[in-house]
C-alpha cells in the first residue's frame, strides 16, 4: 500500500525582536540583540547572560536567550528561559508564542495551544501565532480549525508562501482535494521554485485521480529540487498506480540512493519489481525494507505476495503470519493469506480469513443495515434474508449459485445484484425475489454478503454444486442471434481483456494471440469483448479475421444479455479470466479459459478442469507470461475438438 509523503514539515515560527521595550534602550541589550540578529549567537548568549545577572528578570533577556537555546535544540534549557520571562511578563505575546512553540517541539501540543491563544487574545494580529496554532491543530487531527488559522496567518501575511502551502495540505487531509489545489497554486504564484508546493500540488491532483497532471507537477518540484527522496517516493507511487512499474522502480531507486534507509520506498520498490515480474529482484528489495525496519508488518505482508507469486506457498504463508504476529488488526494480511489458503484449496481457513476483506484499506463487502448479518448458524426457515453483491460482475455471476441452497433451507431470498446484473439474473435458476439494496421499503430478517455466502454454508471442493447450467439465456434473444450469426462454420466466442487494474495484471493477453487459431479452416472467431480491448480490432494481424456483432451488441444499460445469447449459438468460448468466463460456466457452455501461472484463487492449481464449472476447461501458464504455450496447447485441442464434431 502505498503512502504519499507530505514534504514540507510544519516549522514553527516566531519573532527575534523579543523586547517588551522594558530594557530596549539599555546599551548592552542592543548589542546583543545585534550580534543575535547577524546569526553571531555565541556572543550574543554572551551578553544576554552578563545583562541576566544584573537583571534576572530582564524579558528580552530571558525570551531571546530561550530562543537561541532552542535553536542549539537545548529544549528544557529554552523551556526554562521562557517560564521565567512569562513570570515577569505574562502579556507579553511574542514570548506566550515562543514558549507555545516549545512546548509543541516537546510534544505537548494541547499545552501549545493554550499558549497560541493566549498570544492571539494579546495580539490579534500576530500571524506567527495563528501560523504554529495551526500547526499544533494539524499534529492533533484537528484539521478544520487549522484550515481556519492558516486561513488568518495568511490573511495577516499575504505573500506568505509557506502558510498556503500548508493551508493545501490542512484541506487534503480533509480530502479537500479541489480546494486545496488553488491554493497550491497561488503558492506557486507567489513563488515559483517553492518545490514543495509543486510536489503538494502534485498530491492533490493524485487525490482528484488527475495522476497525469500529478506526474507533471511532480516532475517540475524534482527539477526544482533534484535532491528529495520524497518527489520521488510519491512519483514512484503514482507511476506504480498506472502500471507504470519500470518508472515507479526507477523513482523508488532514487529515492533509495538519496535515503538508503527509506524502508518503504524499498517495499514499494518491491511491488514494483513485482509488477515486471522481477520476483527474485523483488524479495531482496522487501529483505532490504525489513533489514531496516524489521517491524514492518507491510513489507510482510508484500514478501509474501511475491513468494505466492513464484509457488513458494508455505513461505509466503510464513510471511503472512509474521506480517499479522507484527499487526494483528493489518487486515491486509489476512487478506492475502486468505487468498493464498483459497489457491491452495484450503477453503474453510480461506473463507474465515477472507471476511477480512471488509476492514481493507479499500474494504468490500461490509455493507452495514439496521439487521443483523446471517452467519450460517441462525435458523433461516421462514425468515427473509436479504443477499447483497459485492466486487465484480464475475463474482456475482459465480456465487449466485447458493441462492439456491438458501431457499432450499426455506429462506425467502431477496437478492439485490450490481444493477446492471438485475436483467440477466432474472433467468437465474433459483426462486429470488431481484430488489435494490437502496430500496428503504425493503424488509427482512437477515442480510449477507454475496461472497461470504461460501463461509456461512460451508462450501469446499467436496460440496461444490453439480449440473452444467444455473443460469439462462433469453429464448427470444438465442433465437435472434442464431438468424444474425448463421449456422456456418466452427464459432468461437473469445474474449481476451478485462478492466485494467491491478487485478487485471498478467490475467490479459492480446488479441492477435488468436492469430493461428483463426487460420483454422472451417473456424469462426467472434468477438465478445466489451470496453477495454475492442480497440485492438482495429490493428489486427494481416489474413486474421474476427467478427463484431454490431453496435447494437449489449448496447443498452443491462449487461451480459445478448453475450448470454450469442455464448448459446456458440460451439465454444475462449475468454482469459473475466466476468466472461464465470457468465460462459454459469450458462454451461463448452469454455476454455487460459490461466496465468499463478491464477485468482478460484482457478486452484495445476488441473484442467474446475470444480465450479463442468463444461469448463483450463489452459495454464508453465512459466509466467508464456501465453504462446498456451495458445499452441489450445490449438491442438481445438483441430482435436472440431474433428470429433464433425
Amino acid at each position: 500500500m502505498a503512502r504519499m509523503q507530505r514534504n514540507n514539515r510544519k516549522k514553527p515560527r516566531f519573532r527575534k525582536e523579543g523586547s517588551n521595550g522594558a530594557d530596549a534602550s539599555q546599551t548592552k541589550f542592543d548589542a546583543a540583540l545585534a550580534f543575535h540578529r547577524d546569526g553571531d549567537l555565541s556572543n550574543a548568549m554572551v551578553l544576554y547572560d552578563e545583562i541576566l545577572k544584573h537583571n534576572p528578570h530582564h524579558v528580552g533577556a530571558l525570551h531571546l536567550s530561550g530562543v537561541i537555546c532552542f535553536e542549539e535544540k537545548r529544549m528544557e534549557q529554552a523551556q526554562d528561559y521562557f517560564a521565567r520571562g512569562l513570570e515577569t511578563a505574562p502579556d507579553f505575546a511574542q514570548l506566550r508564542l515562543s514558549y507555545g512553540v516549545i512546548l509543541f517541539e516537546l510534544g505537548r501540543a494541547e499545552d501549545a495551544l493554550f499558549h497560541y491563544g493566549e498570544a492571539i487574545a494579546i495580539d490579534p494580529g500576530l500571524a506567527e501565532a495563528f501560523y504554529n496554532r495551526a500547526n499544533a491543530f494539524m499534529a492533533l487531527r484537528q484539521f478544520e480549525e487549522a484550515v481556519i488559522d492558516y486561513s488568518q496567518a495568511f490573511v495577516l501575511e499575504p505573500q506568505n508562501e509557506q502558510c498556503l502551502s500548508n493551508l493545501g495540505d490542512a484541506l487534503q487531509a480533509l480530502r479537500r482535494f479541489g480546494d486545496a489545489l488553488p491554493v497550491y497554486e497561488q503558492a506557486i504564484h507567489i513563488n515559483p521554485g517553492y518545490a514543495q508546493a509543486w510536489s503538494n500540488h502534485g498530491l492533490a491532483l493524485h487525490g482528484l485521480k488527475r495522476l497525469e497532471s500529478a506526474i507533471a507537477s511532480l516532475a517540475e518540484a524534482i527539477s526544482i529540487d533534484p535532491g528529495l527522496s520524497a518527489f520521488y517516493f510519491n512519483r514512484g507511487n503514482i507511476f506504480r498506480e498506472l502500471g507504470r512499474f519500470e518508472e515507479a522502480a526507477g523513482d523508488y531507486a532514487r529515492a533509495i540512493r538519496i535515503e538508503p534507509h527509506h524502508a518503504e520506498a524499498c517495499s514499494n520498490e518491491g511491488d514494483a519489481l513485482q509488477g515486471l515480474y522481477r520476483f527474485e529482484d523483488a524479495l531482496i528489495a522487501y529483505e532490504r525494507a525489513l533489514s531496516i525496519k524489521p517491524d514492518f508488518a507491510e513489507a510482510w505482508s508484500n514478501r509474501g505476495a511475491c513468494l505466492k507469486q513464484i509457488r513458494r506457498f508455505e513461505q509466503a504463508l510464513a510471511s503472512f503470519d509474521q506480517s499479522i504476529e507484527l499487526n494483528a488488526v493489518f487486515a491486509e494480511a489476512y487478506w492475502n493469506k486468505a487468498l493464498t489458503l483459497l489457491l491452495l484449496g484450503r477453503l474453510e481457513e480461506g473463507w474465515d480469513l477472507y471476511e477480512w476483506r471488509k476492514k481493507t484499506k479499500d474494504p468490500v463487502g461490509g455493507r452495514v443495515f439496521h439487521q443483523p448479518v446471517w452467519t450460517g448458524t441462525e435458523a433461516i426457515s421462514n425468515k427473509t434474508l436479504l443477499v447483497h453483491a459485492e466486487q465484480g460482475f464475475g463474482d456475482a455471476i459465480q456465487f449466485s449459485r447458493y441462492l439456491a441452497w438458501l431457499t432450499a433451507r426455506g429462506a425467502k431470498v431477496l437478492f439485490a445484484p450490481h444493477p446492471q446484473l438485475r436483467a440477466l439474473f432474472g433467468w437465474l435458476d433459483s426462486p429470488c425475489c431481484i430488489v435494490d439494496e437502496n430500496d428503504a421499503s425493503l424488509s427482512f430478517d437477515y442480510h449477507i454478503s454475496l461472497m461470504s455466502l461460501p463461509r456461512a454454508l460451508k462450501i469446499d471442493p467436496w460440496n461444490m454444486p453439480a449440473g452444467l447450467a444455473y443460469l439462462h439465456a433469453e429464448d427470444f434473444l438465442v433465437e435472434r442471434w442464431k438468424h444474425k450469426i448463421g449456422q456456418t462454420g466452427f464459432k468461437v466466442g473469445i474474449c481476451w481483456q478485462g478492466n485494467s487494474g491491478t487485478i487485471d495484471a498478467g490475467r490479459s493477453f492480446p488479441v492477435g494471440l488468436f492469430f493461428q487459431l483463426s487460420q483454422v479452416p472451417g473456424l469462426r472467431l467472434l468477438s465478445l469483448q466489451k470496453g477495454p480491448g475492442e480497440a485492438q480490432l482495429l490493428d489486427l494481424p494481416r489474413g486474421m479475421v474476427v467478427e463484431t456483432l454490431g453496435e447494437d451488441f449489449d448496447s443498452g444499460p443491462q449487461a451480459f444479455l445478448d453475450t448470454a445469447a450469442v455464448m448459446n449459438c456458440c460451439d465454444l468460448v475462449i475468454t482469459c479470466d473475466t466476468a466472461v468466463a464465470h457468465l460462459a460456466g454459469a450458462l454451461g457452455v463448452r469454455t476454455w479459459v487460459p490461466l496465468k501461472y499463478v491464477p485468482d484463487w478460484r482457478w486452484f492449481l495445476d488441473r484442467e478442469d474446475s470444480p465450479w464449472y463442468p463444461s469448463m476447461r483450463l489452459f495454464r501458464q508453465e512459466t509466467h507470461g508464456d501465453w504462446d504455450g498456451v495458445f499452441a496447447r489450445m490449438q491442438a485441442a481445438l483441430c482435436i475438438a472440431m474433428r470429433d464434431q464433425n
